[in-house]
């Protein structure tokens, strides 16, 4: 799967025209960044993030918990790390979430770890001046795919179970907290495991690959896909795909969008025409990137 830094680069542009003249200047002094901080152990592996966030924040902020792309096979939170500046020019925090890749364990475990990363945001709220009424979830492309599962299942769905409870109910109790989130921005994210598979209409290595060998392929997919987990009542979802994108179909976010309407579901579809995988030219980045802020304030996310 193609790397989205080029999408990345030109969100970094769009944000930069929105900013005050200075704002790129002082960023080192205003904000502040918590880098490799350990959120989970799994597969024998410590799984980090990283926080970006208001240096003297008042009063709590709202907070972008961003997944890196890249087929679920390949990427880092470091190749993405130009996704944070569009959030934090909007007086956000963000973490900038890893995860295990289909190498170290497949499917379903990268979902696993972001929920993981969701209950950690909730759990170290105070220390880091996180407002959790204001949580976001985003991501692109397998990232994207990532948010929807970490915004739309809950802890019923069996993901959460490996994630560490806080140390004054590990040893006395269980959590049965459920952690909420405030919206999802989809940026042209998978959500038919199964059409991805080799007996699906769209089939790629990646997915493939990501799935692994086993006997219960199908139940897994459709476990891991967005659609299976439509419903009534789920925070508001904003999707925006090329419709030129040959890594994963408009028909995913078509679908997804189709769904979501017919559960009577807050969402938005942006479909951007002749744009790729993610290469999207200076003007669709800026129309996503003010569809998405608009998004963002129309939920009271940001004022």
């Amino acid at each position: 799967m193609l790397p989205m830094r080029a999408l990345a680069v030109l969100l970094f542009c769009a944000a930069a025209q929105a900013q005050t003249p200075d704002w790129g200047d002082q960023i080192a002094f205003t904000h502040q960044v918590s880098a490799n901080v350990v959120y989970s152990v799994a597969s024998g592996a410590e799984l980090k993030l990283d926080v970006y966030r208001p240096r003297n924040a008042a009063a709590p902020v709202p907070v972008a918990m961003f997944i890196h792309g890249g087929g679920w096979v390949a990427g880092s939170k470091e190749g993405s790390v130009l996704y944070a500046l569009p959030f934090l020019e909007a007086g956000m925090a963000v973490v900038n979430v890893e995860y295990r890749l289909a190498n170290v364990a497949p499917a379903p475990a990268a979902i696993e770890d972001c929920r993981c990363a969701l209950r950690w945001i909730v759990r170290n709220a105070e220390r880091y001046k996180f407002d959790t009424s204001r949580i976001v979830v985003g991501g692109g492309s397998a990232g994207g795919h990532l948010a929807l599962m970490t915004g739309m299942v809950t802890a019923a769905a069996g993901f959460d179970r490996g994630c560490p409870a806080d140390d004054k109910i590990r040893w006395t109790g269980a959590d049965k907290s459920e952690p909420k989130v405030a919206a999802i921005i989809n940026w042209f994210g998978i959500t038919d495991v199964n059409d991805m598979l080799e007996d699906g209409g769209n089939a790629r290595g990646y997915a493939i690959e990501w799935i692994g060998n086993r006997n219960d392929v199908a139940r897994i997919a459709t476990k891991s896909s967005p659609l299976t987990y439509v419903r009534a009542g789920l925070p508001p979802i904003l999707t925006i795909h090329g419709d030129k994108d040959t890594l994963v179909p408009v028909a995913h976010a078509r679908r997804l969008h189709e769904a979501l309407e017919k559960a009577g579901a807050p969402n938005q579809l942006l479909i951007l025409p002749g744009a790729g995988h993610g290469d999207f030219n200076a003007q669709q980045v800026r129309e996503s990137t003010e569809a998405m802020r608009a998004f963002l304030r129309k939920h009271g996310i940001l004022k």
